[in-house]
Order: structure tokens, then sequence, then C-alpha cells
């Protein structure tokens, strides 16, 4: 569903800012020759482990001959990834890519015999993942194809063809059969999810199956164990910053879809979840299987994925609404451009100057705001304390010297809310991020990650077994930040408004502890952007907003014929009703 996408963590984070600005298959084949030497980059290797009897699962030839069939393992690989397929099977057992490590500076693998893509059918009990192929290698300029042929009987037989371009992540996979008349043929894609980063809970929330169906992205949730049945032009199963896909020529209607959670409590866990689809296979006019696939293994890069097939990309959640839209539009297409120049850590600081750069008018907005609320407040303070036992009186002179003033109370707290989208977007793109992955950044070692400065010997609830560096940092920053901007406000003087000095200590301690498990790209961000507005906050103060000048205005204002704006006539008119039901409620009472 869609709003499984939502992260309730982030949804968290985003109200304290709110309330801020306001299985194992062992195989250890032997390579033989390769069998194209002038081409190392496309080459196909095989290895033989196993002579096995097939008995019901032998390869049957033209001739009637029974061969005894070896499992092999056939290397296909490019310039990006290696791809091993068993004949066992058929299907892909290891994928490593060749440019990403994981934790331990291995080649990174998304597959590691913890992946199946098969074909079933009761009708004909069969099942792919358990018959022995024949096979055939072909290399040529534009890639290699590996073709795999098992023959169910003298006449009936069951094809796969996987072809892999010179580069790239995406190569087709063909599904065919031949004289196999069977109308309940299902494709079956299961994966066990690797634990990739260093906090298996942080990464959990960014590990789930979604698909395109006609028009819109449907997603199974990533919180808790889920099940749909619904149609799809592509699956795909995201973890986190690297993706598997199948996606299918046309709409394939009625897939059974199922998403297992397994416990990432525990820092020693493998997995992290369970994946598994059920595709009907719809037969061609032949009543054959005939599906022409393309599957995708790779980085969960946005860049990379559009460049591979369209609309892939849609699986990334940058955040619903208009969040998403300035993510995609606007901070993915500024980060990706200064970190082509400069460093991860770097990019992100000039990221934050030009954010705040851009919102400083905004911001400038809101101080006036505050400024011309501080001057009027001694006035606002009698006025409260002349009309104490009277609320509508003392709403009614407040609104008059608001008018009289040409001041708005909700003038500061207007700029405030335009920035809201710019700052929950950040919190959907840091996790999303996938050029944070590796990088790091002063004593951070991966900035799509949290940093650790100190090892805990106990867990605490909430903030876990290690101490980050980064979200210190951002907590106190924002500490100065809501010190300084609660002296600039006026503070309530009503009964049972929120207490600026409670919010002041509280805001910063609960995002230590939020931010202490996420991202440190975030906290850095968070640091530098609280920094820099303090800085503009100064700025503005001693050098833009000349107070007396402001006073002076008002009392110019003072002077002249009062005129109400929108607000303030709705205002009136709710206070003349609510005077009106008073004064009925008065007579109600006399009779």
């Amino acid at each position: 569903m869609e709003e499984s996408r939502i992260d309730p963590y982030q949804i968290v984070g985003f109200l304290l800012l709110i309330a801020c600005a306001f299985y194992v298959f062992n195989m250890s084949p032997q390579p033989v020759e390769n069998i194209n030497e002038n081409n190392s980059e496309n080459q196909i290797e095989s290895s033989s482990t196993v002579t096995t009897e097939l008995n019901d699962n032998s390869l049957v030839l033209n001739d009637n001959d029974t061969q005894i069939i070896q499992e092999e393992v056939f290397t296909l690989q490019n310039e990006d990834i290696i791809l091993k397929i068993s004949n066992k099977g058929g299907g892909i057992i290891e994928s490593t890519l060749k440019k990403y490590n994981d934790q331990d500076e291995n080649p990174f693998k998304i597959y590691d015999n913890n992946q199946s893509l098969h074909i079933t059918s009761i009708q004909k009990s069969f099942d792919t993942s358990a018959l022995m192929f024949q096979h055939s290698l072909t290399n040529n300029e534009s890639g290699t194809e590996l073709r795999l042929v098992h023959m169910l009987d003298d006449i009936s037989s069951v094809e796969f063809v996987y072809f892999l371009p010179n580069k790239g992540y995406l190569f087709d996979f063909n599904i065919s059969s031949n004289n196999l008349n069977v109308n309940d043929a299902k494709l079956n894609w299961n994966l066990k999810s690797f634990r990739n980063s260093r906090s298996p809970t942080y990464e959990n929330r960014y590990t789930y199956l979604n698909y395109k169906n006609d028009d819109d992205i449907e997603d199974l949730s990533a919180y808790s164990d889920d099940s749909e049945t619904g149609n799809a032009k592509w699956i795909s199963y995201s973890q986190h910053f690297f993706n598997s896909f199948v996606i299918f020529n046309d709409i394939k209607k009625n897939i059974k879809f199922n998403t297992v959670n397994i416990d990432s409590d525990d820092d020693d866990i493998k997995y992290l979840k369970l994946f598994e689809t059920q595709v009907p296979l719809i037969n061609d006019s032949r009543n054959q299987i005939n599906e022409s696939l393309k599957l995708y293994i790779g980085p969960n890069d946005y860049y990379v994925l559009n460049e591979s097939y369209e609309g892939i990309s849609d699986s990334i959640w940058f955040g619903w609404g208009i969040f998403g839209w300035i993510n995609e539009n606007i901070f993915f297409p500024l980060y990706y451009y200064l970190s082509s120049f400069f460093s991860a850590g770097i990019a992100i600081i000039i990221m934050v100057i030009l954010t705040r750069l851009v919102m400083s008018p905004v911001q400038y907005k809101m101080y006036l705001g505050q400024a011309k609320m501080r001057i009027l407040k001694p006035e606002i303070s009698a006025v409260s304390e002349k009309y104490k036992d009277d609320p509508m009186k003392r709403n009614q002179e407040t609104m008059k010297i608001y008018n009289q003033a040409g001041a708005n109370p909700l003038a500061g707290c207007l700029p405030a809310l335009i920035q809201l989208p710019v700052f929950y977007a950040l919190f959907c793109f840091f996790p999303v991020a996938f050029a944070l992955r590796g990088e790091s950044f002063l004593w951070a070692d991966d900035l799509s990650s949290y940093d650790v400065i100190a090892e805990l010997p106990f867990y605490i609830p909430f903030y876990g077994d290690h101490v980050s560096l980064f979200p210190i940092t951002a907590a106190v920053a924002m500490f100065f930040y809501t010190k300084m901007s609660g002296s600039q406000q006026m503070q309530p003087s009503q009964p049972g408004m929120p207490n600026m000095k409670f919010i002041m200590y509280v805001i910063p301690f609960t995002l230590l502890i939020f931010f202490n498990n996420f991202a440190s790209g975030l906290s850095l961000y968070y640091t530098i952007s609280n920094i820099l507005t303090i800085i503009i906050m100064l700025t503005i103060k001693n050098f833009i907003l000349d107070e007396k000048k402001i006073l002076a205005t008002i009392e110019e204002k003072k002077k002249q014929p009062s005129s109400e704006n929108r607000f303030q006539r709705r205002l009136r008119k709710m206070q003349e009703m609510m005077e009106e039901a008073e004064k009925k409620q008065k007579l109600k009472r006399k009779k």
C-alpha cells in the first residue's frame, strides 16, 4: 500500500523539527579454459563438481540415448557484474558487483545461494529448480548468451536463455517451452535479503518489496509481515542501497506477493527479509510458455536505474507529494552535481549553505514578525492585565493593537511553515542517497550510516550500544538555536501555552537520542544548518533589522486610518458571533 512507504521514524523526527521551528549451499567450482580468450571482460567460464545419476531428470537426446549430466556453474561477466549460473535449476546462484564492496571490503554480492527464480507446474508435476539442464554458450560483439535446455520427455522441453550485454546491470532472461501443454505454469521468485549495513534496524526500514501496476507504485510493509495480490509491470526487491528487479513485457495479473521480516534486533543477523512472489504465466496461442523478461541486479542508484530501464527509478521512495518533488528535482540533482566536484561531506555543507541562502528571505520575514511582536509586547501585556477577567474583551483589544500597528501574530509562523517541506524532504533524501554510501568525512567513515566514537558495554533503549558524535554536535547546535529563537519571541502569557524553556531543552535532547542510529550525513546537515541559521539570525538582528525604525513605522501606522486584512476581518466576525452567543446565554440564565 502506498502509505507503507511512509517511515514513522521520519515522521517522529519531522515532528520534532516542527516543534523546534515551533541457508547455505556451498559449491567450489574449478574453472576451465575460457571460451573466448580475446574478450576478458565478456568471458564465460564453466566448472564441474559432482556427477549425478539423473533418472527422471536425465537429458533425453534426439537419438534416444541418455546422458549423465554433471553439475556445472557458468560465469558470465561484463565490466559491471559477474553472474554465476548453475545448470542445476538453471538459476543465478551468485551475483557480484565489481564496482562495490561490502562492509569487509570484499566484492559486493547481492545473490549468494539466497535467491531462486524457477518455474513450477502442478499439472505436469515439475519444478525447474530440481532439473538438470544441457547448455550452449555463445559470445558476440554485443554480449554473452547462455542457453539452458531440459527435456522433460521425448518431445517436451523447457528452455532458459540469459543474455548479458557488455556493460550494465540489466540483462535479458527468456523462458520458453516446446510441446508442453500446461496452463498452470507459475514463475516463482524468492529472495532472502542479506544484511549489508552497520545497523540492521535502520537498513530494515528501507528493505521492502514494491511493484508497478497500471499507474501507481504499490508497496508491502517494511515493518511487518505482509502479503497481497496485484498486477505488475515490474517487481522490485529493494535492499536499501541495492536492488533486484524482474521486468515484464506487459502487465502480469493476479501476482501473489509476500514478505516475511526476520528479527533485525540481533547484531549478528545475516538476513533481514524473505521476499516471495508467484507470477501466473499466460501461455501463447500454441499453449506454450513464452516469456521475455529483463532482470536488473545492481545499485539502487536513482541515476543508474534511470539509465538502465525507464520507470524503475520510481521504486525509490523520495517522499510523498511535494516532498518527493523537492528531492527528485532539487536535492538529488544538486547533491550529485556538487559531489562530482567535492567530497561528500563538503558537498553536504555547500548544499546547506545554498539552501539556507535561498530560505533567508523567508527567515527575514519571520524575524521581522517576531520583532514587531516584541515591540508590541508591553501594550499586549497591559491589555492582558486590564481585561484578565474578560477573555472576549481582552482578545478584542489585542486584535485592535495588532490592527493599528499593522502587525500579524501569524507573521512569524507562516514563513516557518513554508520551510517545513524542505526540512521533511531532507529526512527522505539522506536515507536513499546512494552517493553517500561508503563516503567518509572527518571521523565518520560512512555518511550513509551512523558514526561511532565509543562502544557502550550495554544497550540503552532507543539510543543503542554506541555513541555517535555528529548527533551530539547537531543537538548542541539546535540547543543554541532554540535558545536564541525563544529569546526572540514574545513569551506566552496565557495559561496552558507551551513553555519555551521546556522545549529548548527537550528538543535537542530528543534529537540526540533519535539521530544516534540515523545516517551521519543527516546529522552533519543539521549541525551545519543550525549553525548557519544562528549566523543568519544574528546578522539580520544586528545589521539588517532596526527596531527603532520598526517602532517608528508602527507609530506612523497607528496614526493612519486602520484597515482590516482578511485574517483580522474573519477574527473580528468570529468574536462578534461569540459575543452574540454569550449575550443569548446570559438572557437564558436570567429567564
